[in-house]
């Protein structure tokens, strides 16, 4: 009968945290969409999605978030052409290749790397990665480049720690088939291990991107904060994230509203990214 109350107990308590969860998701979202929808409809949806003028100061005001769209989309695609191909082979030579002795040194180092916060790498990156941009191509050193390459850099601990997961759940069958066959080590790994990884690999990649395009405070210190539509790599650059923590605080009115609006663009793209996620798993799956 203990075991029974017990069991039951736990399960209560495992049902509501679930609750709990489903419920915090729930409170977000009508927060979010209760306070941006309404700002939306009223300005007009193409007016506020394709305005390329942000200047809520202005009589009228102009609340076009299209250049911190492009500007969240150029650093996250940047983010993800550094930091996904490092972050594979990473994993892939801490799983299949790296000895143990040197296992112990770098895993805890990246798992020091998670745990760092967001201003750090902000500043790392403001005190190195920017005078070195200024250097090599002038201007400020603050641009998309800049931004792309920190957040890059941060999406590493993400991709990497699950990426080696996956391939060390592959089943040792696995390798030891491919190696019976004739395979060499290298060979089973890149085109056995890997391919058998992908479900994986492709979640890491996918929280890559989901930190990279929600970034802020990391983001505000070496992005260049201008909100203009992009004009080069090497150029300043606002992204959605930053646009609201810059402005939030002392926005009111149509300008707060307009920044809750921008939130729910930005959760719009998320559920987006994660929508085309689970379709392509699916369609792997089958």
């Amino acid at each position: 009968m203990k075991a029974k109350s017990y069991e039951s107990f736990m399960k209560g308590v495992f049902m509501l945290s679930a609750m709990v969860a489903i419920l915090a998701i729930i409170l977000i979202c009508f927060f979010i969409f209760a306070g941006g929808v309404p700002f939306i409809a009223k300005y007009g949806l193409m007016e506020f999605l394709l305005g390329t003028q942000w200047k809520p100061s202005n009589n009228p005001p102009s609340y076009g978030i299209l250049p911190m769209i492009m500007g969240s989309v150029y650093v996250t695609i940047g983010a993800i052409i550094l930091g996904v191909p490092i972050g594979i082979l990473t994993a892939t030579y801490l799983s299949k290749f790296c000895n143990k002795r040197l296992y112990k040194i770098l895993k805890p180092c990246l798992n020091l790397m998670a745990g760092i916060p967001s201003i750090v790498y902000g500043f790392f990156a403001l005190t190195i990665i920017v005078p070195i941009m200024k250097d090599i191509f002038g201007g400020t050193g603050m641009s998309i480049a800049t931004a792309s390459i920190l957040l890059g850099i941060m999406i590493l601990p993400t991709i990497i720690g699950m990426s080696e997961a996956s391939l060390n759940a592959v089943p040792g069958s696995y390798y030891e088939g491919s190696v019976a066959l004739g395979a060499t080590h290298e060979r089973t790994v890149m085109s056995v291990l890997l391919p058998a990884a992908r479900s994986g690999i492709l979640s890491s990649v996918i929280l890559g991107i989901g930190r990279a395009i929600g970034e802020t405070m990391a983001v505000i210190l070496v992005a260049g904060n201008q909100a203009r539509m992009p004009k080069g790599l090497f150029k300043g650059v606002r992204t959605m994230t930053t646009n609201i923590v810059l402005e939030m605080a002392y926005a009111a009115d149509a300008h707060r509203e307009a920044l809750i609006a921008t939130a729910v663009v930005l959760f719009i793209f998320i559920l987006i990214i994660n929508g085309l996620f689970m379709i392509l798993k699916r369609r792997k799956a089958n």
